[in-house]
Parts: C-alpha cells; structure tokens; sequence
C-alpha cells in the first residue's frame, strides 16, 4: 500500500478550500477515537491516482506532516459536473478495528450469459461487510458465467474469506438473469399446484 503524503492545513476563510482546490491541492479531514479532528491538504495528481487504482473506498496510508495514519475512506465529494474530486473525509483505525464499510461488487463472466440469448440484471453494485481494517477487500467477485435464464445469485453464494462477514442478509438478490426478450425474470422458487 503506497502512503499518501498530506500536510496540515488551519481553516481561516470560508473560501480556503476553494483556494486549495486552484492551487491542485484537496482538501481533506481525519477524525478517529483516538485524536482530534485534523484538517489536511493533499495533491490533486497523488489522490486522484490512488483513488482510480484502488477505488474511492477501502483503507490508505496517509502521511500527514511526518505521522502516518491508517485511515478508512468514509466518504469522498466530487464536483458533480467535472467529476473532479473536491473534499476527502478519513477515520483514523488500527489493523484490528473492526470496521463496517461498502465493499463494491465486481461481476465476471456475464459474456457467458448474453451469449445464450439472457441479460445479466444487477439488483446490487455493492455490498456491506463487517472486518479487520486490515482485511477490507478492494472489490468482491461475482462469477456469473455458470448462471442460465431464471437463475439469481444471492448474497449468500459469495465465496469469501472467513475474516469477512456480510451485514446484509444471506438471502438478499445481487443479480438475477432475466429474458433479454420479455424483460422479466423467471422465478427460481417452485410453483404451487392448486388442489
């Protein structure tokens, strides 16, 4: 894990930070049980590498003035136009805080299933686990290439390591394939006949 190097920055005007963003430097904040809220600043160019290699979620190493700190990514803001990245929220924790974040899901073989002539529907782009800070998986696969038309892929199909627990429920649909004809899913539970 490369560390990401930031420097402390005091909050004078209401338009600091829009100075910063000019200057190519995000602002952030680092707040955790143990320290008190910290402002920082950190390299547009440097964020914006980490974040598309290893995604806007997960834990990174920051540098912040010669202390570096194990941080989860709580939350990043982006300018909903240029998409550029505006402000960085971190909580401080140790490898064995056990922490619950959104791990995003990423869905491998679906050529398999548009191929037979079906649409892979995804009900869920992510999923919320509980573990380690030090264990936080940067995506969960889901392999859909051995699924046919009325087949759903549930929460509790993912294969993970034991560290992981999922918060959301086993049974909760993650994908289904439907008729790329109809648009609809067939059922995977069995019919009741009326007597």
């Amino acid at each position: 894990m490369e560390i990401l190097n930031a420097v402390k920055r005091e909050k004078r005007t209401s338009h600091e930070a829009r100075k910063e963003r000019r200057n190519g430097r995000i602002p952030g904040i680092l707040y955790g049980k143990n320290i008190s809220n910290m402002l920082f600043e950190i390299g547009e160019v440097e964020l914006t590498k980490e974040l598309s290699k290893n995604g806007e979620h997960g834990v990174v190493s920051i540098d912040i003035d010669g202390t570096e700190h194990m941080a989860l990514i709580k939350e990043v803001q982006k300018d909903p136009i240029s998409r550029r990245f505006m402000h960085i929220d971190l909580e401080e924790l140790s490898n064995d805080t056990v922490v619950t974040t959104e791990v995003p899901l990423m869905f491998s073989g679906e050529d398999n299933v548009t191929r037979n002539g079906a649409i892979l529907q995804k009900e869920r782009n992510k999923v919320k686990v509980q573990c380690k800070g030090g264990n936080i998986p940067k995506s969960i696969n889901v392999d859909v290439s051995n699924l046919v038309l009325g087949d759903t892929y549930r929460i509790g199909d993912i294969e993970f390591a034991n560290e992981i627990s999922f918060v959301d429920d086993a049974n909760t649909v993650i994908a289904a394939i439907i008729d790329a004809n109809t648009n609809t899913i067939v059922k995977d539970t069995p019919e009741v006949e009326n007597i």
